[in-house]
Order: structure tokens, then sequence, then C-alpha cells
């Protein structure tokens, strides 16, 4: 039975982690941003915490809620897409700041809340996005979220380096999914996606330490 902390649980990818680690036995906390998400990880046997990674007072709290706790694995799952961009069409200002707010600034705020919640031989993950892989690029469709996945990679890459003794802290692609993020045409149902994600937790080495993987183990290029 494993000490678990997933952040931004209220749906999609989040929720079936928390889902999914209940039914395995596992200790659960979670965060949502409101009380109908909160409510959602209730359910499940989940202590809900409330944590909106936008909001620099929320996110600087977390350290007390989670005060006492050890995590054995943890999962920084919350992010948006935003614009559904097809070429070089320049963000709004607003849409800037809530991406990268969101999916780069977020992780900055909550790692460091994290430090003394790890347990001896945690496991860390972010998910980001193959999108964000600069070798493996092959188009420019979402840039704005491409470049928010390629700056939070860099995020956990110095994570990696910093946690080194105390975590094992990788970088995930959960697949293109089939959430309301990911849409009906994902190549796989949240279910494959997470499963895999828990499988790659499992059996993290020291070795893996600071590297991006797809949910199905297989190792990617940044």
């Amino acid at each position: 039975m494993a000490s678990v902390l997933i952040v931004g649980a209220s749906r999609g990818i989040g929720l079936e982690w928390v889902r999914q680690a209940r039914a395995a036995g596992d200790r659960v906390v979670a965060t949502a941003r409101d009380e109908e998400g909160l409510q959602r990880l209730r359910e499940l046997g989940a202590v809900a915490l409330k944590l909106d990674v936008m909001n620099t007072a929320s996110a600087s709290g977390l350290a007390w809620q989670i005060d006492g706790y050890a995590f054995d694995q943890i999962a920084l799952v919350a992010g948006v897409f935003g614009s559904r961009t097809t070429g070089l069409q320049t963000p709004t200002e607003a849409e800037f700041n809530t991406v990268m707010q969101t999916n780069v600034l977020g992780p900055m705020r909550v790692l460091p809340q994290l430090v003394d919640a790890l347990a001896p031989g945690a496991r860390l993950a972010i998910i980001s996005s193959r999108l964000g892989s600069i070798s493996l690029r092959n188009g420019s469709h979402g840039w704005l979220y491409r470049a928010s996945k390629a700056a939070v990679n860099s995020v956990l890459k110095d994570a990696s380096l910093v946690l080194q003794d105390k975590a094992c802290c990788i970088s995930f692609h959960p697949g293109w999914v089939r959430t309301d993020m990911g849409g009906a045409d994902g190549d796989i149902d949240v279910q494959t996606s997470v499963a895999g994600m828990r499988t790659v937790m499992a059996g993290l080495s020291a070795a893996d330490n600071g590297s991006f993987i797809n949910y199905d183990g297989e190792r990617l290029s940044w």
C-alpha cells in the first residue's frame, strides 16, 4: 500500500489516477479547485484538498496541508491546452498567461512545497506531453501548449537534479488520451493511459531520474 498525492484530480487523467490508486488500496491525497471536484474525490475515498495552482496564496498553502505526510508517489497533473491553433496565430496575453501559469508556473509553485513530504525512494512525475518535445516535433498545432510543455520539461529536469537524493523525478507523455482535453479522437482511453503510467512509476529506479517517458515505458527524446 503506497501513499499517493495527485495534484489536479478533479477530472480526466487525475481523477482516473485517484480511482485506480484507491482500487489498489493506496492511501490517496488529491487536489481540486472547487467543491464539485473535491466531492468527486471524497466519493472515491481520497483525502481531498482545495488547491488552485493559478493562485499564489493557494499554492503556497499546500505545504501546511500536507504537513506530516510522506508520499511514495506524486503526480502533478493539472494542465490546460489553450487555443486550438494550427499555425503561427499569436495568442492573446490572457491566453498566454492562463496556459503558462497553469502548465509551468503551477508546477514551479507546487514543487518546492513537496520537498518535506517525500518518502524515502519517492517517485515524482509531471504530466507533460510528447508535443513538448523539440526533437520529435513534426507539426505546429497548439504551439502555445507545445511551448508550455517544453518549458515544464525543463522545470522537471531541474527538479530531478535538485531532488536526486530524495526522489526519482520524470516527465510523462500520457498518450493521446480521450478526455475533455484530448478529445474524442484520442488513441487510447484514460484507463489505459493511467494504468500504464502507474506501472511505469512502480518500476522506476534511480537510473530513470530526469527522464521523459511514454505511458507504456518507452523513453522519449527531449
